[in-house]
């Protein structure tokens, strides 16, 4: 797969590069920064700004061209401004997934979706996933999924828009077990 697809309006869906680690980490840190951040992520501002730059520099290397496990998207407008991102792991059938539980099939599994705030609306995220989907296809994926908390009603509805349908799997929410993370998936025929 290109590393980039066809600009949509303003922008342009990519795949990291390792030297991209400087601004892998500011994104994070913006997103770490949404007011619903809590419900989206599992570490907090305080914890991604303390990690060192070689953690950041390894984020970026394994997730970036040429890693075959994971892969981070990014939408960037013309003057570079990164505006999105998500990345999808690939689940191996017979391993267990971060919770424990069993994975049943090869999968991709995606995480750290963020749009900055400005730009969502608009048909960005269905972008991004579908360049993490066409990967995560490519890589011998039978399906990708995700997790999202319960009360995260706006995640949802892009979730949603973007394909991925309630599977009606819960797993407890790490921080606090008394809530659920809800599994969302995109099937597509064998």
């Amino acid at each position: 797969m290109s590393t980039s697809t066809r600009p949509h309006d303003d922008y342009v869906v990519r795949v990291i590069r390792a030297d991209d680690w400087p601004r892998v980490k500011q994104l994070r840190l913006d997103a770490l920064r949404d007011p619903i951040a809590h419900l989206a992520f599992l570490e907090t501002y305080e914890e991604a700004a303390s990690r060192s730059d070689a953690f950041w520099q390894d984020r970026a290397a394994g997730s970036g061209e040429g890693s075959t496990g994971a892969r981070q998207f990014i939408a960037e407008t013309p003057d570079g401004t990164w505006i999105g991102s998500v990345t999808v792991l690939i689940e191996e059938a017979g391993t267990k997934d971060w919770a424990g539980l069993p994975v049943e099939r090869r999968q991709g599994h995606v995480v750290g979706v963020f749009v900055r705030p400005e730009h969502r609306g608009h048909g960005l995220i269905k972008a991004l996933f579908d360049a993490g989907v066409a990967w995560a296809r490519e890589r011998g994926a039978e399906r990708v999924r995700l997790l999202v908390h319960e009360d995260n009603d706006r995640a949802q509805g892009a979730y949603r828009k973007a394909g991925f349908v309630p599977s009606g799997v819960a797993v407890p929410f790490v921080t606090d077990a008394a809530q659920n993370e809800l599994e969302f998936v995109l099937e597509w025929p064998s």
